[in-house]
């Protein structure tokens, strides 16, 4: 089994018992053994449960970025990224739940989850055709967090197979972020209701690495 199979292997393991037991009494060891993993090799890869974190964040912006189109407009390109990281979360759901309700509980992780999807964010711009990088490229970040916080926020409560409530609540939030995009800018956003900035009360999920140096 290589290092890919078995990091998906042993993430897998890990929210499936975190959906059973809570994310705080997860133990990297508990889903190696249930997985019938090697401790050794678990141990050398997955020091804790913020590993396990990192490394699905890391899957999650690359499934997202391997499948980006060069099709369509910025904003199209960002629905089907955001949309694919949603994937991410939908394939290991009750898992991802539990990390959401152990959160309020533990402010690091959540800045850690903050912090990091911020990153992830970039990538997903700079995917899109559009840049993360100097003063605008981060308050574009910033504003595609937003998006991202208030599109999980709708994905928790929808149990849908089809997702439908998420989409429509990431394809109204991207709308908004146009027309908060278009102020910036200096030109005239389109008619409609003020674009206000979705409340960021909920953890903003998956992380991953920083994107590339400017």
């Amino acid at each position: 089994m290589d290092d890919a199979d078995f990091d998906k292997t042993l993430i897998t393991a890990a929210f499936a018992r975190a959906a059973e037991v809570g994310w705080c009494r997860l133990h990297v060891a508990d889903a190696a053994r249930d997985a019938g993993l090697p401790l050794d090799r678990a141990r050398a890869r997955f020091p804790g449960r913020n590993a396990v974190l990192m490394r699905f964040g890391r899957a999650a912006d690359q499934a997202a970025l391997a499948g980006a189109t060069t099709e369509g407009t910025t904003r199209d390109r960002l629905f089907d990224l955001l949309m694919r990281r949603i994937d991410a979360l939908q394939a290991n759901r009750e898992g991802m739940l539990a990390l959401f309700r152990a959160l309020p509980a533990d402010p690091p992780l959540a800045l850690l989850l903050g912090a990091a999807s911020l990153r992830s964010m970039g990538w997903m711009l700079e995917a899109a055709g559009a840049s993360a990088t100097g003063p605008r490229g981060l308050l574009r970040a910033k504003g595609l967090l937003a998006v991202w916080l208030w599109t999980v926020r709708a994905w928790r409560a929808d149990s849908s197979e089809t997702l439908d409530h998420t989409m429509s609540a990431l394809d109204h939030a991207l709308n908004r972020a146009a027309q908060a995009e278009a102020w910036l800018g200096g030109r005239r956003a389109p008619p409609g209701e003020p674009a206000p900035e979705p409340e960021p009360d909920l953890p903003a999920g998956p992380v991953a690495d920083p994107p590339p140096e400017a």
